[in-house]
């Protein structure tokens, strides 16, 4: 079986989320169904993640600046999804190579820029809902 990189994996996560997105919608307006965000819903204080679910949304319908408006990391992980979507072409297609484990510096770097992305939507979030 082939391993999967982690953009790869992140880029299948937003191909799903996009399919989510679409149905979302629908599913919402037949059941009256809700997502609330866990944290907000006990504590008051919106997560990094929050307005995810309604950018999405917004964004598979066009409404880019409603998007940006709920959570701008939804075009960050768009992004991703289309480039991990040709990335996985070309590797399927046999003209790039799988992928190779990450250095510990690399994942490190990697893991430094999800922590400042993270707080930088934590704090867009606790600006935008709290004003």
């Amino acid at each position: 079986m082939r391993e999967f990189s982690v953009p790869e994996r992140l880029g299948g996560f937003g191909a799903l989320v996009a399919v989510a997105a679409v149905a979302w919608p629908a599913v919402s307006a037949r059941t009256g169904a809700a997502l609330p965000c866990p944290l907000r819903t006990l504590t008051g204080v919106p997560c990094p993640a929050c307005g995810l679910t309604t950018a999405a949304v917004a964004f598979v319908r066009g409404e880019f600046g409603a998007a940006f408006h709920a959570n701008p990391l939804i075009f960050g992980l768009a992004g991703l999804t289309v480039a991990s979507g040709v990335l996985v072409a070309l590797r399927a297609g046999g003209v790039l190579g799988g992928p190779r484990p990450w250095s510990p510096e690399r994942r490190r770097r990697v893991g430094w820029l999800a922590a400042v992305l993270a707080t930088a939507s934590w704090l867009f979030q606790l600006h935008r809902l709290t004003v």
